[in-house]
């Protein structure tokens, strides 16, 4: 009998609770529990990275990733040598202008790289036939195709086999199947071997970049590259096996490289002036190899991360702004035609978004 009023005022203790609402605690005042924000919880939810997709071509599975409504402007993004087809992930740190200006972005993933099997006899025209393949399964009959770094060869050869399926070709620090090869093309496969497998085996090692890099000042950016070292080379349990890389290397020694005559799309070709990895130099054979003469953007700032510095820039070309350039002036991000964004930056504005300041 004398536990009886504790269970009533528990109940009562309860109930006042309860009708205080949710965010109201014992002791607040009523005017508290108004300044709290109106709960809310989404609708939808966000997405976590590029949503893997498979398909199958030529008797083998194809993985492709695919960001972005489906009613957007298409852009086949070919990624840098060894990364995944989550690679194109990488530069959503601009996801908000990507949307705004309506761009999806479609990845197809290279021999034995991330969740693709591994086949030492396949090249460059069985990766064209993958996105031949990718782009008919999604009823897709023109991409925009932006290529950095290694993406360059395939990119190349994507152009020559099927020039009529490209809108528009964007070089970002590509590697240009042309001219000269590497000086590791003389190597034999067990040199190779061991050169490539010792810079794979810690993909913080691959993904490295200098310090001085403003990739450092993008949140993530760091991890999520290593991340896609990771997935590239130890997904399907490879444990650093280097042989994907090795067989995607000698197929960048081929020579001649293929005929891009038939190209009438426009290119573009971004360059950092500071790149060691792609120099100016070895990018300018893109000039030659090209139909038509090619847009050239050469940024002083940048060097074999110019594709990411500059990402701003290349949505913009890559959705038909290519006369207009974003700069920084002040606080405010504004897109400006060629010849103000230029004054603007001789009074002291600076390129692209003012996220980089």
């Amino acid at each position: 009998m004398k536990k009886a009023p504790t269970v009533a005022v528990a109940t009562a203790l309860s109930v006042a609770a309860l009708a205080g609402g949710i965010g109201f605690t014992a002791g607040a005042s009523q005017a508290e529990a108004d300044r709290k924000p109106k709960p809310v919880v989404q609708n939808d939810f966000d997405p976590l990275g590029p949503a893997m997709h498979a398909t199958k071509n030529a008797g083998r599975t194809v993985h492709y990733s695919d960001t972005g409504e489906k009613n957007a402007t298409p852009v086949l993004f070919m990624g840098g040598t060894g990364t995944t087809a989550r690679a194109s992930g990488m530069t959503e740190f601009l996801r908000t202008t990507r949307q705004k200006l309506n761009l999806r972005l479609i990845s197809v993933e290279r021999n034995g790289f991330g969740d693709t099997e591994y086949d030492a006899k396949l090249g460059f025209d069985d990766y064209t036939s993958d996105v031949r393949a990718v782009l008919d399964k999604l009823h897709l009959r023109k991409a925009a195709v932006v290529a950095i770094s290694g993406g360059g060869p395939y990119a190349a050869h994507f152009a020559a086999d099927a020039p009529g399926r490209i809108s528009s070709l964007h070089l970002a620090a590509a590697l240009p199947p042309y001219g000269a090869t590497a000086e590791y093309c003389g190597k034999s496969d067990a040199e190779l071997t061991k050169y490539f497998g010792d810079q794979i085996r810690d993909p913080r090692e691959w993904w490295g970049f200098p310090e001085d890099s403003p990739m450092h000042d993008i949140p993530g950016f760091t991890d999520r590259a290593e991340e896609d070292g990771g997935r590239s080379y130890y997904l399907r349990g490879q444990k650093g096996d280097p042989a994907a890389q090795v067989h995607e290397q000698k197929l960048y020694c081929e020579r001649p490289g293929p005929d891009l005559s038939k190209l009438e799309a426009p290119a573009y070709v971004y360059t950092g002036a500071k790149d060691t990895t792609v120099p100016p130099a070895t990018q300018a054979r893109w000039n030659k190899a090209l139909p038509s003469e090619p847009t050239v953007r050469t940024y002083d700032d940048s060097g074999h991360d110019v594709q990411y510095r500059h990402w701003d820039q290349i949505l913009l070309d890559v959705a038909g702004y290519a006369d207009r350039t974003a700069v920084c002036t002040g606080r405010k991000t504004r897109v400006l035609p060629h010849e103000k964004a230029e004054r603007a930056v001789r009074k002291g504005a600076t390129l692209g978004s003012c996220a980089w300041r």
